[in-house]
């Protein structure tokens, strides 16, 4: 059952920390100049397009119930070009462990499997691809470096971290 109530970030402002924003030159992990945690934006009228722009999945899938907002679960959901990123905030690196969190991560991870499409916990600069049978912690992972799964079949066997430049000559 989908709910037709639009959500709004409320007392949520997670993203303005877990999230790096170019236009500010804000680090990921640092709570951003402007934001007034639990309350929200001070530049809110002006504030750059990349946060204008941004919703997490949180705000925009009717799916993920209540015990996934932000600022309850310690986690905030994006889609990526290729899955789900799920960013764990700081202070909460193993928020992602916990139930229900983990249950349904791993069943994203298992029809991601299925359908060529990676589910990934980040922690700071940590990078953990999750598959139904694995978790693969392949530590910092730079804005330069990319994810080579190695498959068998559909099933993911193996992954490593790989320079983008690399990446395109292979």
């Amino acid at each position: 059952m989908t709910s037709s109530v639009k959500r709004t970030c409320g007392d949520c402002t997670l993203c303005c920390k877990v999230m790096a924003i170019e236009a500010l030159a804000k680090p990921t992990n640092a709570w951003c100049p402007h934001c007034r945690p639990g309350r929200g934006c001070a530049i809110y009228a002006t504030r750059p397009d990349e946060c204008a722009d941004f919703a997490c999945l949180w705000l925009v899938n009717d799916l993920l119930d209540e015990r996934w907002k932000p600022s309850r679960s310690k986690l905030v959901l994006t889609a990526s070009d290729d899955g789900i990123e799920i960013r764990c905030d700081p202070g909460s690196p193993n928020a992602w462990r916990r139930e229900p969190y983990a249950s349904d991560i791993r069943a994203w991870a298992k029809e991601g499997e299925m359908n060529d499409m990676t589910v990934v916990v980040i922690i700071g600069q940590r990078l953990i691809l999750i598959t139904p049978d694995h978790e693969f912690d392949l530590g910092a992972v730079g804005p330069d470096e990319r994810i080579v799964r190695e498959l068998e079949g559909k099933k993911v066997v193996g992954a490593t971290v790989v320079k983008e430049s690399e990446n395109r000559r292979g």
